[in-house]
C-alpha cells in the first residue's frame, strides 16, 4: 500500500505510547499532507533534540544544558529534594507549579520481576546530595514497586545521612496503583502539600 520509506515511518510511529498501527498511519499521512508546515520542522526538531538533549549531571532531568535549568535556578530551594522514578514524573510535578525545590530522578523503581535492583537506580547520586539537604521528599509511584523503592531509599537515607535530615512521602492523595504522569495538577499539588514523614 505504501512505499518502504512511508512504511518505515509508520512502523516507528506505531512504537510510540498511545499509537497503534492505524493511528501511526493517520499521523504519517497527516505529516505528508503538511510537509512544509509540520513534517520538515518536526524532523528538524527531532534531529536537534537527539543531538542536544542529555541527562542532567546533578538530578537526571533531560535538558540541553547540564546542570539543567531547574538545578541551575538560584531561586529553587536546594535544601529540598523531591525523588521521582522518571523524568515524566518530574515533569508532572513541575506542571502542578507547587514544588519549588530541586529533584532527583532515580531512573526507575526496584523490581525483582524486571530484574531491577539498587545498582540499576541512581541511588549513589541521591545519597551524595542528601548531605546538603534538609528534606528529602519521596515521590515514587503508589505501586508495589514504588512503595518498595520508597522504603529502601528511606532505610538507606536514615543509615547514611545526618540526624537533621527529614524524609517525607507524598500524601495519600495519590491513588494506590496510580502513576504520577497520569494525575491531574490539583491532585498532585494537594498530595505534595500534605506529604507525611516516613
Amino acid at each position: 500500500m505504501a512505499g518502504s520509506e512511508i512504511e518505515r515511518v509508520i512502523q516507528l510511529l506505531a512504537r510510540l505510547p498511545g499509537l497503534g498501527p492505524r493511528s501511526a498511519r493517520r499521523a504519517a499521512l497527516h505529516l505528508l499532507k503538511k510537509r512544509d508546515a509540520l513534517l520538515l520542522p518536526l524532523a528538524d526538531a527531532l534531529a536537534t533534540m537527539g543531538r542536544d538533549v542529555k541527562a542532567c549531571s546533578v538530578c537526571g532531568n533531560l535538558d540541553s544544558q547540564s546542570p539543567c535549568a531547574i538545578c541551575a535556578d538560584p531561586k529553587r530551594d536546594a535544601g529540598q529534594i523531591c525523588v521521582v522514578e522518571t523524568v515524566a514524573d518530574l515533569w508532572a510535578l513541575e506542571r502542578s507549579g507547587v514544588f519549588k525545590g530541586r529533584y532527583h530522578v532515580l531512573g526507575g523503581s526496584l523490581s525483582a520481576l524486571d530484574g531491577r535492583g539498587p545498582a540499576d537506580l541512581n541511588l549513589d547520586g541521591l545519597l551524595a546530595r542528601a548531605s546538603d539537604a534538609r528534606e528529602i521528599i519521596i515521590a515514587t509511584n503508589a505501586t508495589v514497586e514504588g512503595q518498595t523503592t520508597a522504603h529502601y531509599i528511606t532505610d538507606r537515607l536514615r543509615a547514611a545521612s545526618p540526624a537533621g535530615l527529614t524524609v517525607s512521602r507524598l500524601a495519600h492523595g495519590v491513588p494506590v496503583g496510580g502513576e504520577l504522569d497520569y494525575l491531574d495538577d490539583g491532585t498532585l499539588g494537594a498530595a505534595l502539600k500534605a506529604r507525611r514523614l516516613l
